[in-house]
């Protein structure tokens, strides 16, 4: 296979021996991220707005700042986040104070006898917009959108190099299934970048692979689970010592276990 820039890291990917190759494509691009935030990306006007808009999952906060890299950089980076996000709210709270005043001083009485005015309406309109506000900046990560930026581009990779790569296709063929995580991105994969007749195929092959190796670790943390047996004591480990942790990833993915 000659291989190209952008087929390198899937390749070295598939090339380990453990439960989703995707998995480690992923977390060399998240520390590489990580690296990145807190470096050059710190220093580019576009980074800064894109932070100071996006900030960080609760998971990439932890991951900037443990790396104690760059305490300061990542000091200006939640400075200027701060500062954007208290204006939003800010804005939207001077713009809804005096309704929520008026409405405040509204009779328990009248309230009560369910004669709602349209003030009392902006003011929940008010609260559903703090809300959505809130909700969209739960749900923003500079660095998870990175990341699935390029893992859709890697996605793209690996169906384009098991049709046009045999040593690919072998090597695809010989692993140990994806989590699934990475299995459901290899399914909507499919329906962005294969033909039907493409799709077909390589959906047959990846479920045969995905569910003969479900199977394998499930029967692997069941043994895992016998050994604290006293009835198998002297029974062999098999490959089940580290099979708990091993489950676990194949369901959700790479964790950080201890």
């Amino acid at each position: 296979m000659k291989e190209k820039i952008y087929t390198i890291p899937v390749t070295d990917a598939f090339k380990n021996d453990c439960e989703c190759p995707m998995c480690i494509l992923e977390k060399k691009l998240e520390d590489e991220n990580v690296e990145y935030i807190l470096g050059p990306f710190l220093m580019e006007p576009e980074g800064r707005m894109q932070t100071n808009e996006e900030g960080f999952c609760q998971k990439h906060f932890e991951m900037l700042y443990n790396t104690q890299a760059n305490r300061l950089g990542l000091g200006l980076i939640v400075d200027t986040h701060l500062c954007e996000q208290n204006n939003i709210l800010k804005k939207l709270y001077d713009k809804n104070e005096e309704i929520l005043k008026k409405d405040s001083q509204i009779s328990t009485i009248k309230n009560l006898s369910g004669k709602i005015t349209s003030k009392q309406t902006e003011s929940k309109k008010f609260v559903d917009e703090l809300i959505e506000k809130l909700d969209k900046l739960n749900k923003s990560c500079t660095i998870c959108n990175r990341l699935n930026k390029t893992m859709d581009r890697y996605v793209d990779v690996i169906l384009y190099l098991y049709f046009k790569e045999e040593d690919f296709k072998n090597l695809f063929d010989s692993q140990k299934g994806f989590c699934l995580k990475h299995l459901k991105l290899l399914l909507e994969g499919t329906k962005k970048y294969l033909a039907p007749k493409e799709t077909a195929i390589f959906i047959n092959k990846l479920m045969s692979i995905q569910i003969q190796n479900m199977e394998r670790i499930q029967e692997e943390v069941n043994w895992f689970t016998k050994k604290f047996d006293y009835r198998y004591n002297d029974a062999p480990w098999k490959n089940s010592k580290d099979a708990l942790l091993r489950s676990i990833q194949k369901l959700v993915g790479y964790s950080n276990l201890k």
